[in-house]
């Protein structure tokens, strides 16, 4: 029996290497991102379908409830099943504490937290209905570990998600559903370059001095590419995995030590 997994935020990044990574294991790709991104996203599924996999692209806000229903509803429709369900999209920004409005606040946590939570409980409305289990898994943060300056409101909201990915967890198992989050650390993305490049203005030093000051703390060196997370990501969507449940694995090149 083919498995099938959907994965948010996948028109480039960290969601990106995450779709492909599973459609590498085998398993059917419906992706998902904004209308904004649906360019990114089309050239993944087409990726994924010359891998000989299914694959369906579905535009949706993880923020808005009906959406995130609808999407989880016609992915398992066009694939046959839901098996694997990645809540990876999310959004960033660097602030102070004393300048983020409540504004900053509410899209943070709509995106991060709402958008997550949205996503699990869809993802388990699914996977109960169908009767056969099913991996929910969610991005977290090395930042959901230790938090960091300028950048406090996605330090919350990544907290909330590994709080939420405990309580799925324990809520869900009695289905055979498993809950884990995974916690990258510092990774060659668009967001990262973004963060780099916005801290370096606030505190008046030079666009990759973050970068630089970072790599210092990163025991292995380097820092990370996309498909660090999705090789981590791939054991948590596998039958390897079927023992564990509501972690938050950080894999950030030895940034944080758990």
């Amino acid at each position: 029996m083919s498995r099938n997994a959907l994965i948010t935020g996948a028109a480039r990044g960290i969601g990106r290497a995450i779709a492909l990574r599973l459609a590498r294991d085998g398993l059917n790709v419906a992706v998902n991102d904004i209308k904004a991104s649906s360019s990114g996203l089309t050239t993944v599924q087409q990726e994924i379908e010359k891998m000989g996999r299914k694959s369906v692209a579905i535009t949706a806000d993880v923020s808005v409830d009906k959406e995130v229903e609808t999407m989880m509803q016609k992915a398992a429709k066009e694939l046959g099943s839901l098996d694997v369900v990645v809540a990876n999209a999310g959004i960033a920004q660097v602030k102070s504490i004393l300048d983020i409005t409540t504004e900053d606040w509410d899209k943070m946590f709509a995106i991060n937290v709402r958008g997550v939570f949205l996503c699990y409980k869809e993802a388990a409305k699914v996977m109960i209905a169908q009767g056969r289990g099913g991996k929910i898994i969610g991005a977290c943060s090395q930042v959901g570990h230790t938090s960091a300056p300028m950048v406090s409101h996605y330090c919350a909201s990544k907290w909330a998600v590994r709080g939420l990915t405990q309580a799925a967890a324990m809520e869900w198992a009695k289905h055979k559903i498993t809950v884990n989050a995974y916690c990258p650390g510092i990774v060659e993305t668009a967001m990262w370059h973004m963060i780099d490049e916005e801290i370096a203005k606030a505190e008046g030093k030079q666009k990759g001095d973050t970068t630089k000051q970072y790599l210092n703390m990163i025991t292995l060196g380097r820092i990370s590419v996309p498909e660090d997370v999705a090789n981590f990501v791939s054991y948590l969507a596998s039958k390897d995995s079927d023992y564990m449940t509501g972690q938050s694995v950080l894999i950030d090149g030895g940034i944080r030590f758990s």
